[in-house]
């Protein structure tokens, strides 16, 4: 079995693979991590701060090999799972089989034992960042009086990464000699304080005599109309969603403040998604890559409309976060028009063959809508004209600021 884990998963089994969060050697079970959450040590007693989980979504019994791959689909190393829970969570050591090559700044990942080597015994003061450092008046004060080398490490997972690795190289010109960068993909833990501990734990690993934790990014985000937003309609087939969506894009290209995308439940199917059933992992397939790309096009700072059904709210949380993780914004229109109109309306006569039995899994009539509790503007097509739909979607676009 091949299997690309999570990008905060491929993150830790970086530094797994590497010796980083030794003496650990895979992914932790229950056990362990019931210990880590009681206790902060694993089931032995071994101190330890964190969870460093794996979940996989198919069954696998004890004993079999998982190829765990990057996102290129590049092995990196095998999973020899020793259990599994209920919810996927997979326990079992990790064997490297490859150098992990992905993402920028990949020459600065070295290993703790390659580092430790060039230090040669030399006492090391080392600097965990998530941001630029201002002062460096400290860090030099420090080394000096410790008679250390400076060591940099960036924790550069994610997509602020990149930019932290940069504010390291810059902040090494201005540093005694001999200073060293290290890029390091440790995935930020929700608790500060879990989130120190394991920052001193690496930087232990990779010798450091002292550790300084340095500042966290800040974000300041520009003004509405200058970031990234993904307008996402969702709502029953004939529901009106697509006309809608694209009397906004039509909108918005005569207005010309906005750079859009136009992403149409039916076009994308024959192009993005060709070839997918309407099963419901297929269905949520077609969601992501709907999503993917919106996401894609929002990180620019692009407008994207996206108009499929996407029916399941938890497939609909997914590219919210999508959307989200990359600074953009995103905003939900649930077009709420009753499946009886939509019924009614069935222009494509698509109702008549589901109520038939001709369309399986058909939203509506043999597969269940989800309606969103968490839409930002809802809109019922039965008594309304497209032109006022349009004309709310707008309203709410310009009201919060992303269209002027």
């Amino acid at each position: 079995m091949e299997w690309t884990p999570e990008p905060h998963e491929l993150a830790d089994l970086e530094l797994l693979l590497s010796g980083a969060f030794g003496p650990l050697t895979g992914f932790l079970g229950h056990d362990d991590l019931h210990a880590v959450h009681e206790r902060g040590t694993l089931a032995d007693g071994t101190p330890w701060p964190a969870p460093v989980t794996l979940h996989l979504p198919v069954d696998v019994s004890p004993g079999v090999e998982v190829t765990l791959l990057d996102p290129e689909r590049l092995p990196l190393a095998v999973l020899t799972v020793t259990a599994q829970e209920a919810d996927g969570l997979t326990s079992g050591p990790v064997k490297a089989l490859g150098t992990p090559e992905h993402g920028p700044f990949a020459r600065l990942r070295r290993t703790p034992a390659d580092v430790k080597e060039e230090l040669g015994g030399r006492p090391a003061l080392a600097v965990t960042m998530r941001g630029p450092l201002d002062d460096l008046s400290e860090i030099v004060a420090t080394a000096k009086e410790l008679d250390a080398v400076i060591m940099l490490l960036p924790l550069s997972y994610g997509e602020p990464g990149p930019a932290v690795v940069r504010a390291a190289l810059r902040a090494k010109e201005q540093l005694p000699d001999g200073a060293i960068v290290v890029s390091v993909p440790l995935a930020p833990r929700a608790e500060p304080e879990i989130d120190l501990e394991l920052r001193e734990h690496v930087a232990t690993a990779y010798g450091a005599a002292e550790h300084l934790a340095g500042p966290e990014p800040v974000s300041i985000p520009g003004p509405p109309h200058r970031r990234g937003i993904v307008v996402f309609f969702t709502g029953l087939s004939g529901s009106g969603k697509s006309t809608i969506a694209r009397g906004l894009r039509d909108a918005l290209l005569e207005l010309g403040t906005r750079t859009v995308t136009y992403l149409d439940g039916d076009v994308v199917r024959q192009l993005l998604s060709k070839g997918l059933t309407f099963s419901k992992s297929d269905r949520d397939l077609n969601i992501r890559r709907i999503g993917f790309v919106a996401a894609e096009a929002a990180r620019h700072g692009g407008l994207a409309i996206c108009a499929p059904i996407a029916p399941y709210a938890a497939t609909r949380a997914e590219v919210r976060e999508m959307v989200e993780s990359v600074g953009a914004d995103f905003l939900l229109v649930h077009v709420a028009t009753p499946l009886e109109e939509c019924e009614r309306r069935d222009r494509k006569g698509l109702y008549a063959k589901a109520r038939a039995g001709l369309i399986p899994e058909f939203t509506g009539i043999s597969d269940p809508y989800e309606e969103p509790d968490d839409a930002d503007l809802m809109i019922d097509t039965t008594h309304i004209s497209i032109d006022a739909a349009v004309s709310q979607v707008l309203g709410t676009l310009r009201s919060g600021g992303w269209i002027r």
